[in-house]
């Protein structure tokens, strides 16, 4: 295996080990990946040799891995971890290692880069600022500044963040120039529109903006009396960073729900396998074999007790699956979750959920009551869990000493 697939393998178990996915959701690995392939991208476009192309892409797979302990001084940690797999384990020489770690700590923020190797991983490591991916990749960015600072800021704020970052960067080399920089201005340009409008949202909410041309009324202006409420809708908007908090957390929630389901199924098939066989060989027994009763009764009684708890883990929740138009009228019913609306009228199910889209105070209230009462689910199915794997565990203890008592009378 080469030395870069040896450390493809190392970085993926080093990010799934080490750096907690539920709260570094931008640089995780597939902030890593993006940089690997954007490094070969522009490293293509130059006449570089094998050697110096084989540590870009060493320098690419490293820069982030430091992210265990915190942003602040990553790069030196990064820099340590590939010292340590590239020098001491694999032996690269000592030169090659430093011009890597030279690499890494050239991204540092702001960025100074000397060589041109550097200048490359450098525009590599920011080169989403001018792809399509920049919005998403934005959005998890100040997720996890509100996950990792505790610092959660407001859609002007974020706006202002980010432009004052895109408008102090700057690519390094003709390619990325080339490649990256119009749609970065692109989406400069955009971020400046959004800024606008929401200005102007607040001056009108503020009775602050200013007076229009009489004229004859548009449409849209004759609806005057949802105009306090469209504005506060505007106000409401948590952005999309927010929107991918609640993402993230459900598939987090969906996986561990899966997870317990399986750990379930595990016990169900274990007991299920241990009780076939001891019903089919040791009860026949008895008769000759009288001192084998008490310790099969044990294994039997424990088995069962574990396969109670396992199905009590897996076992659904039957609801009544209708709410009222009443209930979506007063903002309580979570039209979110399928065992609540089962039951519902189409048309009236079809009217909650407009009602619901079109209120963002609504809409994320419920997504939150949803969460919680996933979790409460969760718990619930880890609780039963816990209690059969203990069971289980104390349980067969109890029933081999038991056995091994039988069989030394």
């Amino acid at each position: 295996m080469t030395l870069l697939k040896l450390t493809e393998t190392f970085i993926r178990e080093h990010y799934a080990q080490k750096v907690p996915a539920d709260l570094y959701v931008f640089h995780d690995i597939v902030h890593t990946e993006n940089v690997v392939r954007a490094v070969q991208e522009l490293m293509g476009a130059y006449a570089l040799s094998e050697e110096e192309r084989e540590d870009l892409l060493l320098a690419a797979w490293f820069h982030d891995a430091g992210y265990e302990q915190g942003p602040q001084g990553h790069e030196e940690r990064s820099c340590a971890y590939a010292r340590q797999f590239l020098h001491e384990l694999h032996h690269l020489p000592k030169g090659r290692v430093e011009r890597i770690c030279s690499c890494i700590l050239a991204t540092k923020v702001p960025q100074q880069p000397q060589t041109l190797m550097e200048k490359i991983l450098c525009d590599a490591d920011l080169s989403h600022l001018g792809k399509r991916v920049y919005w998403e990749r934005c959005g998890k960015i100040r997720q996890e500044i509100a996950l990792v600072q505790g610092r959660i800021m407001s859609d002007e704020e974020w706006i202002d963040f980010e432009l004052e970052f895109m408008q102090k960067h700057r690519y390094h080399t003709p390619i990325a120039m080339e490649l990256y920089e119009k749609r970065k201005q692109k989406h400069i340009r955009q971020l400046y529109k959004q800024r606008r409008r929401l200005l102007t949202g607040l001056q009108e909410a503020q009775g602050l903006a200013p007076q229009k041309k009489k004229g004859k009324p548009k449409k849209k202006k004759e609806r005057s009396g949802k105009e306090g409420e469209l504005l506060e809708l505007k106000q409401l908007r948590l952005g999309r960073g927010v929107e991918t908090m609640f993402r993230t957390t459900y598939r987090t929630h969906v996986n561990l729900s899966s997870i317990a389901d399986n750990k379930a199924n595990i016990m169900l098939s274990i007991n299920a396998i241990i009780i076939s066989i001891v019903v089919s060989t040791l009860v026949p027994s008895f008769d000759d074999s009288p001192q084998l009763i008490v310790p099969t009764v044990i294994l039997l009684v424990v088995c069962l007790i574990a396969m109670v708890f396992a199905t009590l883990s897996t076992k659904p929740k039957i609801t009544k699956g209708t709410f009222t138009k009443k209930d979506i009228e007063e903002k309580r019913g979570n039209l979110l979750f399928f065992g609540n609306y089962y039951n519902m009228d189409m048309e009236v199910f079809h009217w909650g959920m407009m009602e619901m889209i079109k209120d963002s105070d609504y809409l994320y209230s419920s997504m939150t009551r949803d969460l919680y009462f996933l979790g409460k689910v969760l718990a619930k199915k880890y609780r039963y869990l816990s209690i059969c794997y203990t069971v289980f565990m104390y349980g067969v203890i109890v029933a081999v000493i038991a056995f091994g008592i039988a069989f030394l009378m």
